[in-house]
């Protein structure tokens, strides 16, 4: 069997492609030749639209063979749970790894279009594994977020980081370890 692709979705804001390629080359190296990491450029993404978004998902996860790995950072990991949950997905996915994702439940990330609905464990059933990743020290995320989506998804793994920031300090071996023990 030959090891599923990793589709990773950047996170939003004015050059945040850029920003979060070195996220991706670094899931890439980490996991090495054996596996495709696919890092498209999402639309407007210094103002991030949850619809055209959740297309530009679609399109890509149409172009890939078989098993899936969805990995997501920032904003582009609240619009995949959001895709995964109003979708109907056909591809088989692998795992799901979510690193410094808002929750929009609450104190100043209240937006209505971007809460998960409460039977988002049941609907997130079918992915035999999820994680979610935050480092202590994001200033841009509060990292209270990794608990609430805990909450939410009590059979996810919740991996805290002490520092990286953000952007994890650009290092995605933790990630990269738990896909590759995932796909084992």
């Amino acid at each position: 069997m030959t090891n599923p692709c990793v589709l990773f979705i950047q996170g939003g804001g004015k050059g945040a492609h850029t920003e979060d390629k070195a996220l991706a080359d670094s899931l890439k190296q980490a996991l090495g030749a054996a596996y495709e990491v696919r890092f498209p450029q999402m639309p407007d993404e210094a103002d991030p639209n949850a619809r055209s978004w959740k297309m530009k998902i679609s399109q890509e996860l149409s172009r890939i063979p078989g098993r899936v790995i969805l990995a997501a950072h920032s904003i582009g990991g609240s619009l995949l749970l959001k895709y995964l949950t109003e979708e109907k997905i056909e591809k088989p996915i692998a795992g799901l790894f979510v690193l410094a994702a808002p929750s929009w439940d609450g104190d100043r990330w209240n937006f209505d279009d971007l809460k998960l609905p409460a039977d988002i464990t049941e609907q997130l059933a079918p992915i035999p594994q999820a994680f979610f990743y935050h480092c202590r020290d994001d200033d841009t995320v509060p990292f209270a977020h990794l608990a609430l989506h805990g909450a939410r998804l009590p059979r996810a793994t919740l991996r805290a980081i002490d520092h990286g920031g953000h952007q994890f300090d650009k290092d995605l071996k933790i990630v990269a370890s738990d896909i590759l023990n995932a796909a084992a």
